[in-house]
């Protein structure tokens, strides 16, 4: 009986051996996917001489592209503080008219290379990071316009809640300078 189970046993290592080139690729294959997800988007350059202690702090969604996590909310707000690990804390939070109650989700992101440069991974699920890109940053640090792993994923935030005009019409050009066109925003907070 016991050896009946050990050459059961060698039969399926075998057969699990023989098919390792599969399982390599496989992982080859969701580990460029995985890691595609925190690449930068082509035309996107994110900012240099970043400082994260001036970056921290709350800011107000002005416009996004939509997306189904968002879906319904508005008040939407983005507040960054440190983590013991050293990463960033990211609690975002908008209210829902439909449920009427506030939807909040927490999330971490990591520098991805030098510290100075505008270029972050955020995850708010598991092991699963996004890209966080900020393409443009005003140097009082009052907007910014993020670009996710890809330009399907945008928002332009800012410190106050309505921000000038003047200056949301910059950042809206810059994103289309990047190939996302005005009409594609949803606009949480009027500018004046």
């Amino acid at each position: 009986m016991l050896r009946a189970f050990f050459d059961k046993f060698k039969q399926r290592f075998k057969a699990f051996v023989s098919a390792k080139p599969f399982w390599l690729s496989l992982g080859a294959v969701t580990l460029l996917n995985l890691s595609g997800c925190t690449q930068v988007p082509k035309g996107v350059e994110p900012v240099e001489n970043f400082e994260l202690a001036r970056y921290l702090g709350e800011w107000h969604e002005i416009a996004r592209l939509d997306h189904r996590f968002e879906k319904g909310l508005s008040d939407v707000t983005a507040t960054y503080s440190m983590r013991e690990d050293g990463g960033v804390r990211v609690l975002n939070s908008g209210f829902n008219a439909e449920t009427q109650a506030v939807k909040n989700a927490e999330g971490k992101a990591y520098f991805v290379g030098a510290e100075n440069i505008g270029r972050l991974k955020v995850s708010f699920f598991g092991p699963f990071y996004g890209g966080y890109n900020i393409a443009k940053l005003d140097s009082d640090y009052q907007m910014a316009l993020i670009i996710g792993p890809n330009t399907d994923y945008a928002w332009i935030l800012a410190r106050q809640k309505q921000p000038g005009l003047v200056m949301c019409n910059d950042y809206l050009k810059a994103a289309g300078a990047l190939g996302i066109p005005q009409e594609r925003w949803i606009m949480d907070a009027p500018c004046r």
